[in-house]
């Protein structure tokens, strides 16, 4: 099933927007069919970030990954050494 909203909203647009919204215009989308994916799209990035820091939060937490970058880091000293 399709759900179709009758929200209608105005926007004023600054100069970035207005050239993003006319790049996508120019690869065939409508006005709308922009908008509404950029709005999509935007709310999906800004929903991962969080994800995204989470995960970060965890790897810094994670005393064995800790200790694998360090030797890592080390190893690569090494390498960079011998240049």
């Amino acid at each position: 099933m399709i759900v179709v909203s009758d929200r209608a909203i105005s926007v004023r647009l600054g100069p970035d927007a207005d050239a993003a919204l006319e790049q996508l215009v120019a690869s065939g989308l409508t006005q709308s069919q922009a908008m509404r994916i950029a709005l999509v799209e935007a709310a999906r990035r800004r929903a991962g970030g969080s994800s995204l820091a989470a995960e970060a939060a965890r790897l810094a937490a994670d005393e064995s990954d800790r200790r694998e970058i360090a030797d890592v880091r080390a190893f690569m000293d090494e390498l960079r050494a011998a240049w």
